[in-house]
């Protein structure tokens, strides 16, 4: 017997999700996840606008001009995912491209519609989130990261393709260990 379960009754929830790690963590999980959603519903009010093109509508908005790398960059995502965000953008008539002295880079700036968009929209939760993170000492950052990817790869999530929050696109199934490759 540990002493958290010889004092168990004596406890409040807070000093028992200190003492076990898997609740610290899955609480804070559903704390990203809630405020996340709640963000996105938020700007979904505004016109339909999820949480990540709200978030790629002011870092455009921030560099007008700016190309579709410096924007994944600034998004902290995959140039794949913010390709397929900012098309659906363009779509909607909330973002422009146009071509730059190079014609092989694109510019994208905000239409008049994606400035209207955003003029009263609050921060988003994943801005929140990296400025928080930005804050931190690497160190920290770094543990935060592998701590994550660990937990990825034991959950057997690792494949999963980390597209912007809340997007569209579907998550692959689990797969299954092999009697072979359990037992190393």
């Amino acid at each position: 017997m540990t002493s958290t379960t010889i004092f168990a009754d004596k406890l409040d929830d807070s000093q028992i999700a200190r003492e076990d790690p898997t609740k610290r963590a899955m609480d804070s999980l559903r704390s990203l996840v809630r405020a996340i959603g709640a963000s996105t519903r938020t700007s979904g009010k505004a016109g339909g606008i999820s949480g990540a093109q709200l978030f790629a509508l002011r870092q455009i908005a921030a560099s007008p001009g700016i190309h579709l790398v410096e924007l994944a960059d600034r998004t902290m995502a995959r140039q794949s995912s913010v390709s397929e965000l900012v098309a659906r953008l363009v779509e909607r008539g909330l973002v422009a491209r146009t071509t730059g002295d190079d014609a092989r880079q694109v510019d994208l700036a905000l239409t008049a519609k994606g400035k209207r968009a955003i003029s009263e929209s609050r921060a988003t939760a994943q801005e929140r989130l990296i400025s928080g993170l930005s804050i931190l000492p690497r160190a920290r950052k770094t543990a935060i990261a592998e701590g994550l990817e660990a937990w990825l790869a034991a959950s057997g999530l690792a494949d999963v393709p980390p597209t912007m929050f809340f997007e569209t696109g579907d998550v692959p199934p689990a797969k299954k260990k092999s009697a072979r490759k359990a037992g190393k």
